[in-house]
Parts: C-alpha cells; sequence; structure tokens
C-alpha cells in the first residue's frame, strides 16, 4: 500500500505521495519579488522559513476553481516549496493493483508530470511525478532565486531532521 494526499486542481483529481509531504496549511500572504522566475507565485514565510510557492492551476493552465484553496508543503531535492491547489481531498492509500502506467497521451497534460493513474472506486486520480514539475533548467533558476533569498532562509531548515 502506498499512501497519496488527494487534492483538486479544477475538475482534476491528483495525488502525491505522502513521503514527499511535509505539511498541508491554508493560505497565506504570499509575498512578490522582483526578479523571480514565472513559474513562481512569490514565496511565503511558513515559521520562520521563506518558502517558494508554485501555483499548480497556472502549472497546468487552468483557472482557480475553489474557496478552499490549500498549501502542500513538499520536500523539493534539498528544499522545501509549497504548491496550491484548490482543495484538499483526502488522505488515500493504494494497492499496487489500484495503480496503473498512465496513457503515452493524457488529457492535455504533459505525461512526464505523471507517475501513474489510481483507480479507487469510481474515482480516477492523477499521480504526479513532484520531480519532473519543473524542467532542469527551471530547477537551477530555483535554486539560484533561493540563494538569492539568503541562505538558511529559504526552505531549508538546518534543524530539520
Amino acid at each position: 500500500m502506498q499512501k497519496f494526499a488527494v487534492f483538486k486542481i479544477a475538475d482534476e483529481v491528483f495525488g502525491i505521495t505522502i513521503d514527499r509531504v511535509v505539511e498541508i496549511i491554508k493560505v497565506q500572504k504570499v509575498f512578490t519579488i522582483p526578479g523571480l522566475p514565472g513559474f513562481l507565485s512569490g514565496v511565503m514565510n511558513v515559521r520562520g522559513l521563506v518558502v517558494p510557492l508554485i501555483d499548480l492551476r497556472r502549472r497546468f493552465g487552468t483557472e482557480p476553481a475553489g474557496r478552499k484553496e490549500r498549501i502542500i508543503i513538499v520536500r523539493f531535492d534539498q528544499e522545501k516549496i509549497g504548491f496550491l491547489v484548490d482543495e484538499i481531498r483526502e488522505i488515500l492509500s493504494l494497492a499496487p493493483e489500484e495503480m496503473t502506467r498512465p496513457p503515452s497521451i493524457f488529457r492535455g497534460f504533459r505525461t512526464e508530470y505523471i507517475t501513474g493513474l489510481g483507480r479507487k472506486g469510481d474515482s480516477l486520480i492523477i499521480l504526479l511525478n513532484i520531480d519532473n514539475l519543473l524542467t532542469s533548467e527551471e530547477k537551477i533558476i530555483l535554486k539560484e532565486s533561493i540563494g538569492m533569498l539568503g541562505e538558511g532562509l529559504a526552505g531549508t531548515d538546518k534543524t530539520d531532521k
């Protein structure tokens, strides 16, 4: 069994493996900083850490659809980043037989974003590969942007083990 944080973006249901999720929080004040790359919505202060925020709705080319917006803080390389989503559905366990590989063409989403599809009853859950949500170039830009924000401030907590 594998556990996933399940959330909605527009009318689609997605899942991120729970072992990458640090926490799920309500939307907070987002600060825009000149010079941040376009894929970043801004940064936010989460208990003293400056955490970059990526709006997954913008990433997938959809419009905001919910009033229950949440931010999923995840481990991304050595950093913590936030993903803005429309709403959190649940924490869900999927058995291996409930997961399949994605079809080669999948409803307009780039298949490298997807590790598979989860099936639970009548529901279909798009299982995201968060490591591939950013291109190699964007990952480098993210690291440089975090570096500009100051050593030790941008989502890395030296006391975190």
